[in-house]
Order: structure tokens, then C-alpha cells, then sequence
């Protein structure tokens, strides 16, 4: 288990995206020696090299599909966040196969790759949306996480630590909806919500990261760690949004869309009845039992205790003025806030 990542070579896949470039910037502000970005969209890498600025960065240009792209830049790394991923719902729904591609095959390449190159430790991130899945989207990230797990049993000597990580709504990460509620707002039109009494877990970019390094830092194979975090509905996140942007804006109610729950779960009770109370975090360690069922005839398990899920409906719960608190909070939403004023 390393204790710090200090003068260490860090890949991240997806490295271009919202969660992926934040954990970038992160990093380039410690004492580490590069960051590997491997991504698919020249256009982004090129924005990004010139943000950033820094000789440390360096991209690689490729898809998590083609193990052949993984390999060339897991060599020499020490670390690997795995951020790559298909993962708006609605677009899973139309296109199931690409998200498997991605998703599924994507990611066992990326975890054998990790260990075929002698890395430390590969944390796979997923999704509140792989418990109980019901979209196409959740059933992939459910199914990266079994291959993560699965490569954790039949390697267990293997020195490349492989863990995960779930996480709820990132807030004003790329394709969530409190950009679209701003850019809404701006154009003076009514702000679209699926269900008023749907809730969602608010999570910040910063708080997705930390829980990123949390398991780098504590994670033995095979671990799956949560971020205890609040929630809302998306009625009072909407309000919220309007407040802060000085608008009181219609709310116009469209209905669930393809592949959508009323609530999110970050732990099934099966995982809860296992999991470690970490503080801020749960750890839920990889189930270890042995595939021989024939025990369970003679023997037979310990029945689970009455648990519920973790979800967003059973979380601590935000009312309007908490969220507007934790919105002003966010840089993102700060600079968003700020440069709808100036136009205004």
C-alpha cells in the first residue's frame, strides 16, 4: 500500500473529461514525476496540453478498446485511475453494445494491462447507477466492477493492487444537469425536471478526487469504497440554481427519460451488512468465498441482518438554502454565476 505519490508516473484514462482533468490538475500540483492522459478526442487533448501548461503532462492518444494503446502507456507507470467510460445513460440506452465495448472490454484492458506492466495500483471508477441496475449504463459499470473483482481472485499474488471506487452525481461535471439548468436560465427558458421528488447524491469534482486518492492510498485488492455524501431532489437543486442566478425561472415537469430511477443506491444492504465505517467513507472489502457451492448444502450461510440500501432517498437530505451553500462552493458554478451577472 504506497503512503504517498510522490515522484510518481500517474495514468489516467479518460484523462480529458471532467472527472479526468480535474484529477490531472490535482496531481500536477503534488510532486509527481508525469501524468499520462489517454484519451480519444485530439481537440480536447489540445485544449488541455495548453491550459495546463506543464512539461510533466503528456497525452497519449487512443481508445481503452484497443489493449495495444492501454499497454504502450501503462508501461513504467506506477498508477492508474481509470476514468474512461461511456456514460450518459439515454446513449447507452440507444447503443448497448458500445457501452460494453467501452465499459466492460475497455476496462478488463485497462486492468490487465495495469498488472502486465507491474503498476502499483489501478482504481476503477464507477457508479451509483451499477447497484440494482435498470439502463444499460449501470449494467456495464456493474460488470466492470465483477471484472476488477474477478481479476482480484484468480490473481492473488498479483502485486498491482486493483480496487474501485462509486460515486453519485458529480456536480457541473460535463452532461450534468445543473450546466444545463444555468445555460436554461441564460436563454430565458423554462428549466426541464424529470420528477420534482426525484433525488439525486451532490457530490463536487474535489470530493470525487479525494475519494480517488483515498483508495490509492488504503485500498487492498479487491476493496470497493463510497463517499458518504448528501443529496436533493431535483426540484429544490433547481431552485436552488435559479436563486444563485438571480432568476425565477419556470419549472416545466418532462418525465423520466430512458433507463431512469426516482433514486439512486451507492451500496445494496448486501454491501452495507459488509461494509467498514471509514469516517467519510464506507469500505466494503471483495467478497473472498470459495466457488465451491457444495459447503453451502452442508453448511449453509449466516442469515443477513434487516439492513436498508444507501441511497439518495435515505441520505442526509438538503433543503434549498443547504444546496445553494454548497453550490456557492463549487469554482465551477462560482465562475458560472459570476459571468451570468456580467452579462446580465
Amino acid at each position: 500500500m504506497p503512503d504517498s505519490m510522490s515522484g510518481a508516473t500517474i495514468l489516467i484514462t479518460g484523462g480529458t473529461g471532467s472527472f479526468g482533468s480535474t484529477m490531472v490538475r490535482r496531481l500536477l500540483a503534488q510532486d509527481v514525476a508525469e501524468v499520462r492522459i489517454l484519451s480519444r478526442d485530439e481537440t480536447k487533448q489540445d485544449d488541455l496540453r495548453r491550459s495546463l501548461g506543464d512539461q510533466r503532462a503528456r497525452f497519449y492518444l487512443g481508445d481503452v478498446r484497443d489493449y495495444s494503446t492501454v499497454i504502450e502507456s501503462a508501461l513504467g507507470s506506477d498508477f492508474i485511475f481509470h476514468a474512461a467510460a461511456l456514460k450518459q445513460v439515454p446513449s447507452c440506452e440507444f447503443f448497448p453494445a458500445q457501452a460494453v465495448l467501452t465499459n466492460v472490454n475497455g476496462s478488463a484492458n485497462v486492468i490487465t494491462a495495469g498488472a502486465a506492466a507491474g503498476v502499483r495500483s489501478v482504481v476503477c471508477l464507477s457508479t451509483d447507477k451499477a447497484v440494482y441496475p435498470i439502463n444499460a449504463m449501470g449494467m456495464t459499470k456493474a460488470l466492470m466492477e465483477k471484472s476488477a473483482q474477478a481479476f482480484v481472485r484468480n490473481h492473488p499474488k498479483s502485486p498491482t493492487v486493483v480496487s474501485i471506487v462509486r460515486y453519485g452525481n458529480v456536480l457541473y461535471s460535463r452532461g450534468s444537469v445543473i450546466p444545463l439548468f444555468a445555460e436554461q436560465i441564460k436563454a430565458g427558458l423554462p428549466l426541464t425536471i424529470t420528477d420534482p421528488n426525484m433525488t439525486r447524491f451532490l457530490m463536487s469534482l474535489s470530493q470525487s478526487v479525494d475519494l480517488v486518492e483515498h483508495a490509492f492510498l488504503h485500498a487492498s485488492p479487491g476493496d470497493l469504497f463510497v463517499r458518504k455524501v448528501p443529496a436533493s431532489t431535483v426540484h429544490d437543486l433547481a431552485i436552488a440554481v435559479g436563486n444563485l442566478l438571480g432568476a425565477r425561472p419556470e419549472l416545466r415537469t418532462i418525465g423520466t427519460r430512458h433507463g431512469e430511477k426516482l433514486y439512486e443506491t451507492l451500496l445494496s444492504r448486501e454491501e452495507v451488512a459488509r461494509a467498514d465505517d471509514e469516517g467519510d467513507y464506507f469500505r466494503v472489502p471483495l467478497d473472498t468465498r470459495s466457488l465451491d457451492y457444495g459447503l453451502y448444502f452442508d453448511k449453509g450461510t449466516e442469515r443477513l441482518p434487516e439492513l436498508l440500501d444507501y441511497t439518495s432517498h435515505n441520505t442526509e437530505r438538503l433543503n434549498v438554502a443547504q444546496v445553494e451553500t454548497l453550490l456557492r462552493s463549487l469554482p465551477e458554478f462560482s465562475h458560472a454565476a459570476r459571468t451570468h451577472v456580467t452579462k446580465s
